[in-house]
This record gives structure tokens, sequence and C-alpha cells, in this order.
């Protein structure tokens, strides 16, 4: 199995759950602190959706380097789990991008392979030379 479809199952939990979180924090526990004075809900709510966040952050990093994202996408897809259901929307593209890419790999190559042999042509021809 290619290891993108492994880590992209697991972004796209991290990101159904960091999603949910956020929305929890930002519909239940800010109102309950600002509006009834219940500081509580924030102090549990918010506490697990940031360690849900680095989970997400760390998913994401691992497919970014994975699927070869550039730095800029990699960090756009890390700050779609501070926005209330942006980090929905950003999972539904990352699945299209991700299963696209795979679509596009002939079958039994293996992720890199392409590269892999470029550098081989190019170490060949310098050898050569």
């Amino acid at each position: 199995m290619d290891s993108r479809k492994i880590v992209l199952n697991a972004y796209r939990v991290a990101a159904y759950v960091t999603g949910v979180g956020l929305i929890i924090l930002t519909c239940y526990a800010m109102p309950m602190k600002y509006i009834w004075g219940n500081s509580t809900p924030v102090a549990i709510v918010g506490a697990a959706h940031g360690f849900l966040y680095m989970i997400y952050v760390v998913f994401t990093l691992v497919l970014a380097e994975r699927c070869r994202w550039s730095p800029v996408r990699a960090v756009l897809i890390a700050l779609a789990g501070t926005v209330p259901f942006v980090s929905f929307y950003a999972e539904r593209k990352v699945t299209g991008w991700v299963k696209a890419q795979i679509a596009a790999q002939p079958r039994g190559a293996k992720a890199g392979s392409a590269r892999a042999a470029e550098r081989a042509a190019d170490e060949q021809s310098d050898l050569s030379a």
C-alpha cells in the first residue's frame, strides 16, 4: 500500500477531529466563558484542541513531505485547523489532490521512482563525460 494513502487517512481523521474540537471550543466553550462566566469548558476543550491540533500539524507535514508540497501549501493547510469549519474544506481539497497524485502515478511504480531514475541518469552522464 502506498504510504501516502496511509498518511492521508490519518490526516483526514485528524482534520475532522481538530475541526470538531474547534467548533466545540468556539460555539460552546467560549460563550460559556464570556457570556456565563464559566471558564472550565475553555480550559478542558481548549487544551484538548491544542493537543489535537499538534497531531493535525504533524500529519499535515508528513503528508506534505510524502507528496512534495511547497512549504507555502503545507503551512496554509496546517493553518486551516485554526479557523472554524476551514479544516473540513481543506480536508476535501487535500484528499482530492493526493488521490489525483496517486492516480497519476504509474501502477507498480514507487513514490519518487521517477526522481530516482532522473538522478541515476544524471550520474551516468556525469560518469561518461
